[in-house]
């Protein structure tokens, strides 16, 4: 089975105040009881050990992840220096994962997803694991979609390539960014377009070849970082190499100009929990579409979203809102407008509000 590699360095600014700076969403409770790393390690046990799970992300998280991973070996975080973007990420677990062996399967899975139907996640991965096995291929999983998502982006996928471990693979055609409604509506009804789920399996000298061939910048400073693995001089290295890499994704980086890329249509019930409306999906409702996680009473209210645990809420006569106590500080925000909440960090910050970020 493939090694794994968590990726959990998001800063979470679109679930302030209950996310900070401090403390992201990634290692927050948000939905199911754990938090989203747990729950991203569960989905993949039995098919990936402790010892063969790594985890990448900032060195400020480095206690949160060993307290709430405790089986997790030290030496399997692999530190960021500094947020790169996703490419710069990538290529980093892949080059340390290389190192120990270039025909390692890795599976690459960020940490802040939702998966309803586990069992079958798992299926699917192993599915993918065998398809990347051969070391020709790089393997995506694109997410059947349920409504005309305009926040994600999409995989047109184009016939079928083969059968491995029970899953059917298709070769990938071409990635979208994210789209209008209207174009959103067209690829839910042409049954041809998948979300792009951003989990990607690949084998990791596959992964060093076409990062050379497509980010050749990005593959001369993973270069550097790869010699001094092993040595004195690699924890100096990588803080001084790793900030001027490209601030790329890796969508960006590869897997739009790579031309050996498979899709697997999946239907595990993923989600990406990218915004507070979307833990609405999870939570029970009112007769009027409520949600109150707390205590307190709604009257007149219709299509409101209340997080308060600490205290007794009282909400009369509004619709469309998200209401969010985090004890020092209260969201109070339409609904439509939850996409802007980066920018409400931003403000919070030029203001000087640095301690409340």
């Amino acid at each position: 089975m493939p090694s794994a590699v968590i990726m959990a360095g998001g800063r979470g600014e679109r679930f302030w105040p209950r996310s900070r700076i401090k403390m992201p969403k990634q290692f927050l409770s948000l939905v199911g009881g754990k938090t989203m790393l747990q729950l991203a390690v569960d989905r993949i046990e039995g098919l990936v050990g402790p010892a063969d799970t790594y985890i990448v992300a900032g060195a400020e998280f480095r206690e949160i992840i060993l307290n709430q991973v405790p089986e997790l070996p030290e030496d399997n975080i692999i530190i960021e220096p500094s947020g790169r973007d996703t490419a710069a990420a990538v290529g980093l677990a892949a080059t340390v994962l290389g190192r120990k062996n270039p025909r390692e399967v890795v599976a690459v899975l960020p940490a802040d997803h939702y998966v309803r139907d586990v069992s079958r996640f798992r299926e699917v991965l192993a599915g993918a694991a065998a398809a990347a096995e051969g070391g020709e291929e790089i393997v995506t999983l694109g997410i059947a979609p349920e409504r005309p998502e305009t926040g994600y982006g999409y995989i047109c996928r184009g016939e079928e390539c083969g059968v491995f471990a029970g899953v059917s693979a298709h070769r990938a055609v071409r990635f979208v960014e994210k789209p209008d409604y209207e174009r959103a509506l067209e690829y839910l009804a042409g049954g041809n377009y998948l979300w792009n789920s951003g989990i990607f399996v690949f084998r990791a000298d596959l992964v060093d070849r076409l990062i050379k061939k497509h980010a050749p910048l990005l593959a001369e400073g993973l270069r550097k970082i790869g010699e001094s693995l092993g040595t004195a001089r690699y924890r100096e290295t990588l803080e001084e190499v790793y900030s001027g890499l490209p601030r790329i994704s890796f969508d960006y980086a590869v897997m739009e100009r790579a031309d050996n890329v498979l899709v697997i249509p999946c239907d595990f019930g993923w989600d990406d929990l990218g915004s507070w409306t979307a833990l609405e999906r999870y939570a029970a409702r009112d007769e009027k579409g409520n949600v109150l996680e707390g205590e307190g009473v709604l009257l007149d209210a219709a299509d409101t979203y209340v997080y308060s645990p600490g205290k007794k809420v009282a909400v009369v006569g509004v619709e469309r809102l998200i209401i969010v106590d985090a004890g020092d500080c209260l969201l109070v925000c339409r609904k439509d407008r939850a996409g802007d909440l980066k920018q409400v960090v931003q403000a919070l910050r030029e203001k000087g509000y640095d301690d409340v970020l």
